[in-house]
């Protein structure tokens, strides 16, 4: 896809929708990308980490490179260039707005290979960091600063959402610059099956968030939520978030979700490899080249492709399907939320088995249980089970996927190792959120900074 001024004919929606449906691959080529952030920290003070200085980010990445990485490099309008991320070996390594630190990792087959793959980077970061005065805390949302403290990476998209998300919703730039999260990335095999697991995935969402909220604390106190970052989401710009009931309706699929995706409101285009400021606008204007601010200019294929990255459902589609629900956390879990969407998707009757836990919820059941497990984890209500006991059964589902497709196929070696924690928070029904709460109010003794020591890598 060029990052070509103009195109020789209009897009349409067949090419819109061409781009989702690319993604369809057979299930011997299926893989599983995890994807984890982290907010960094001065071993000193516990204070935030400036891009620049000696200390800081830009530093960590440079010195992430005796490792083999490749510099991302960003244009900037001076003439000069900013580094911004690492590449190596599919991977990547990225900063979202206020420095959180993000790996983005390649396709990989088996649960063992992502945590090998996430364990090799945090102790590559540990090494850096450790030379730089510098740690990494591994939650959901950040313990003490306030907004107005957080440092902000210089990239060009990030100004340009920064001026944007207070106009829509008010706690966007909470989310830019106060959460952190864990994702899954994984293949469909059709349109049938992408549909069937963007559903189950979707009415799921809320248990997962459940699974792994860990964000009690707001500037030093616990804040009333379990998981913070998922109430984040609830208030940040209704355009591009969301639980997208429309994927619940017959005749869903790939043009559904493009026919979406081109009302959203716009961010940016890119041009020249500089960003141009196109928040609020329509997308379906671009196509039609009649846009004020790129005037004659048409929407390209990598257009598009960018755009899509600028919407946030708890699932969202590209050329795989990304699982959004998730608290940032400790090591462990960063493998246990790959492994657990590993083994309901990768699994006919272990998906089939997902999907009826939850194919009965109304709209209204999926919004309830949405709008109340920030608060409650594990003991919000839906559809008249808590949400405790559908996690019991939605992880007992995951481990049978895994054992199932390691029967199949020697490749997938005992992967259920890595749902162990997962199934002690959903047999205790206490989310990590609720230990971190019983340790502030005990051991800690009230003394917020404890978790600068409990919760880093």
């Amino acid at each position: 896809m060029a990052d070509a001024v103009t195109d020789d004919r209009p897009l349409t929606l067949e090419d819109l929708t061409g781009y989702f449906a690319d993604g369809c691959k057979p299930k011997s080529a299926w893989r599983v990308g995890a994807e984890h952030e982290k907010f960094g920290f001065k071993l000193s003070d516990h204070s935030t980490v400036p891009y620049y200085g000696e200390g800081g980010i830009e530093a960590m990445l440079k010195g992430l490179m005796r490792f083999g990485w490749a510099p991302v490099l960003e244009d900037r309008a001076d003439g000069g260039q900013t580094i911004i991320g690492l590449e190596r070996n599919g991977a990547n390594i990225s900063l979202e707005p206020g420095g959180q630190f993000e790996l983005s990792g390649a396709p990989l087959l088996t649960m063992h290979d992502i945590c090998s793959e996430t364990g090799q980077h945090l102790e590559e970061v540990k090494t850096v960091a450790d030379e730089l005065g510098l740690g990494f805390l591994g939650l959901g949302f950040h313990p003490t600063i306030r907004r107005d403290q957080a440092e902000i990476m210089p990239k060009g998209r990030y100004v340009i959402m920064r001026r944007y998300m207070p106009l829509v919703g008010n706690l966007g730039l909470d989310m830019m610059l106060r959460t952190c999260t864990v994702q899954a990335n994984l293949d469909f095999s059709s349109e049938a099956d992408m549909v069937a697991k963007f559903r189950t995935s979707l009415a799921l969402q809320p248990i997962a968030t459940a699974l792994f909220a860990n964000s009690p604390f707001t500037e030093g106190r616990p804040n009333g939520f379990l998981s913070a970052r998922a109430n984040v989401w609830t208030d940040t710009d209704p355009d591009r978030t969301g639980l997208l009931n429309f994927v619940f309706e017959d005749g869903f699929g790939f043009e559904t979700y493009a026919r979406y995706a081109l009302k959203v409101p716009m961010y940016f285009a890119k041009r020249k490899g500089l960003y141009i400021d196109l928040a609020g606008q329509s997308f379906e204007q671009f196509i039609d080249g009649k846009l004020d601010d790129m005037p004659g200019q048409r929407a390209t294929m990598k257009d598009w492709a960018d755009h899509t990255t600028t919407i946030f459902p708890e699932v969202r589609l590209k050329s795989y399907l990304e699982m959004r629900g998730a608290d940032g956390g400790p090591w462990s879990r960063l493998c246990a939320l790959p492994a657990l969407w590993t083994g309901i998707f990768y699994d006919e009757a272990a998906l089939a088995a997902a999907w009826d836990l939850c194919k009965h919820w109304t709209p209204e059941d999926r919004e309830g249980l949405r709008r109340d497990v920030p608060r409650l984890g594990l003991k919000a209500m839906v559809a008249g089970r808590s949400a405790r006991d559908v996690a019991v059964d939605m992880v007992a589902i995951a481990r049978q996927g895994l054992k199932n497709r390691a029967e199949l196929d020697g490749s997938f070696i005992d992967e259920t190792t890595y749902l162990g924690e997962l199934e002690a928070i959903a047999d205790s029904g206490l989310t990590p959120a609720d230990r971190l709460l019983e340790k502030f109010h005990g051991e800690w003794g009230g003394d917020i900074d404890r978790v600068f020591e409990d919760c880093a890598y």
